[in-house]
């Protein structure tokens, strides 16, 4: 109970006002159906004449208790109905007012819960935003460790199970012990002696329900678990499809996915058997609660040791009966919660994962690259493997330079270091020096472009790809970005010119015009710095020809980081640094390199080789 309560108090204050209404709701529900119930005693006493007795009205400020002269003064009423309109037309009297209270009791009912209904919308919406934010926060090096199957795993199925468990489960704590204190007060107002042997039987339901309960969250989060995994192979399938088809392992990934389905089945299935539980055990103990409490108070009318009448006793009956709905929506709680909890357990390790990557309370806020970027005696690992060792480099303003070496000799993670997607161990990156760690994310990388050798596009039209992150860009600036990037005329050709869908990762376009695209994207922002991720080592030869041009275009006047697989492409760079086993083993230019006969020399040979 308390897991749940904290989940409520972090995400249910902004919607007090709902629940300040269902409260209110759910107390008028509560007194409506008490009263409304409370005309069975006088209907049963006309239709069977149980009492014959001459009341007199009692002054409201009379001696007697209130709960006296509230009954007395209310047989009163209807002695004078009988007395004037006759016992007949005094039920249909009765009949009516039931009819009434219940018509405002079920209003209120519902009012009550569609006063939940904007606590429970709005929860699960909140808990998918903070989700959401928080994946855009968090550092690259958590997504490294993590599935993304897992993630999206837990923002759908989690995410739905905290609904359609927790959420659900909102008329446990507002409605519910409403309900239960003021029936509760009723019975003891009615029998305190009954209500005290109904008492002792209560807690060994509770007991059964708790024990249930806990059982059902531990299978909850290894169902949750198993499902993880299922969607994680399904992400690596819709990912690999091309090499599963490949290789003809359909029958292999079938085998794979029809175990994981078959584990989870299993296990949701003791789940979802427990849970279903629940109901009829409820059921089945509530009813033994009414034989016992009717065995044990039938047996004290009938040998006129009861304090009650036997119509109020019906109406104790009629209460009990009450009492014992919400009581059973607690039990169903019981089993509903615990797989939401679990499901919450697991959302709640993206949502209070730890973002290492500080920024400063008083950041110096950077708008542009006046003199140079610096590493300064750079080192990075990822765990416990040493990718970059004391890198030195200075990138002065306007120049380019390159980066070549072998692959997982530290080219990619150098350049992650500059917009700070990882934070160097030890050692400093400045931009005209001042430290990364020392200015907004949004400052330093709002200096930057970048280019990268997959192409990232999103399922969108050429505009919205081409304009993404640059605010208030105008159809113009769009076309003339994609001009300089070789790409405006092959998006003229499509159906619906700028406006046309490109696909899931730009799906529907070739390689070279995914690139274009991107690099348009790039120029549209107009970056001081320019980082280039082996942009063109995926592409044909003329594909190659086109993206380079609108390369070359985009270099122009900026501060250029180029990772280059085809040495080709970064002959003019003003430096270019060799890296092999994350040191800079050679810098120079082309030639100087050359003449060297190191490294670079080896790496010129095997390209041409090729």
């Amino acid at each position: 109970m308390n897991e749940f309560l904290q989940v409520l108090r972090r995400f249910v204050p902004p919607y007090k006002k709902y629940l300040v209404l269902n409260i209110v709701f759910n107390i008028l529900s509560a007194i409506l159906n008490i009263f409304s119930f409370m005309t069975i005693i006088p209907i049963l006493q006309i239709l069977f004449k149980i009492q014959e007795v001459n009341y007199t009205f009692m002054p409201w400020d009379s001696a007697a208790s209130l709960k006296t002269i509230a009954i007395n003064n209310f047989y009163y009423y209807i002695t004078q109905l009988i007395d004037t309109y006759g016992a007949s037309t005094t039920l249909l009297f009765l009949g009516l007012f039931l009819a009434v209270m219940t018509f405002f009791k079920t209003g209120s009912y519902f009012l009550s819960s569609a006063t939940t209904i904007p606590i429970r919308t709005g929860v699960v919406r909140d808990i998918r935003v903070q989700l959401y934010n928080k994946i855009l926060s968090l550092p690259l090096s958590f997504f490294s460790e993590e599935r993304k199957g897992d993630i999206i795993a837990r923002m759908s199925g989690d995410v739905n199970e905290i609904e359609n468990s927790i959420m659900s489960s909102l008329d446990m704590l507002f409605k519910n012990p409403i309900l239960i204190l003021f029936y509760f007060g009723t019975l003891i107002a009615v029998s305190w002696q009954l209500t005290l042997f109904t008492i002792v039987v209560l807690p060994f339901m509770g007991w059964i329900m708790g024990r249930v309960g806990k059982i059902l969250k531990r299978k909850s989060l290894v169902a949750q678990g198993q499902w993880s995994d299922l969607m994680s192979q399904v992400e690596e399938t819709l990912g690999g499809l091309r090499v599963i088809k490949a290789f003809n392992a359909e029958s292999k990934m079938n085998k794979r996915f029809l175990d994981t389905s078959n584990l989870y089945r299993k296990t949701i299935g003791r789940v979802n058997t427990r849970q279903q539980m629940a109901h009829p055990m409820s059921e089945f103990l509530g009813t033994v609660l009414i034989v016992i409490v009717l065995w044990f108070g039938g047996t004290l009318i009938l040998h006129n040791n009861s304090s009650i009448t036997a119509p109020s006793f019906i109406f104790y009956l009629v209460m009990l009966y009450s009492l014992i709905n919400p009581l059973k929506e607690f039990s169903k709680a019981s089993y509903q919660i615990p797989k939401g909890l679990a499901s919450m357990e697991r959302v709640d390790k993206i949502l209070k994962a730890e973002n290492k990557m500080k920024i400063s309370e008083h950041p110096i806020h950077i708008s542009t690259l006046n003199d140079k970027i610096e590493l300064r005696h750079v080192s990075f690992k990822y765990e416990n493997t040493w990718v970059l060792k004391d890198i030195n480099l200075t990138i002065p303003k306007g120049k380019t330079i390159a980066l070549v070496g072998q692959s997982g000799s530290g080219k990619s993670t150098l350049v992650d270091l500059i917009p700070r997607f990882y934070d160097v161990q030890e050692g400093e990156v400045l931009i005209d020096g001042v430290n990364v760690k020392d200015t907004t994310l949004f400052d330093l990388r709002n200096l930057m472009g970048n280019v990268n050798q997959e192409a990232i596009l999103f399922n969108d039209t050429f505009y919205h790809n081409i304009a993404f992150g640059v605010e208030y860009a105008t159809k113009e600036q769009v076309i003339e970005a994609a001009k300089i990037a070789n790409a405006h005329d092959f998006i003229m050709a499509t159906e619906n010119e700028y406006d046309t869908m490109i696909g899931d990762r730009g799906g529907k376009l070739s390689g070279g015009q995914r690139q274009r695209i991107s690099i348009a994207r790039a120029i549209l922002k107009n970056p001081p710095i320019l980082i280039l991720d082996e942009a063109t080592s995926a592409l044909d030869t003329e594909s190659e020809h086109m993206v380079q041009d609108a390369l070359e275009r985009l270099m122009k006047n900026r501060t250029t980081i180029a990772i280059a697989h085809r040495l080709s492409t970064i002959r003019n760079a003003d430096e270019i640094c060799v890296l092999h086993e994350g040191q800079i083993v050679e810098r120079g230019k082309n030639e100087e390199l050359i003449a060297l006969n190191g490294y670079y020399k080896k790496l010129v040979d095997m390209q041409q080789m090729k």
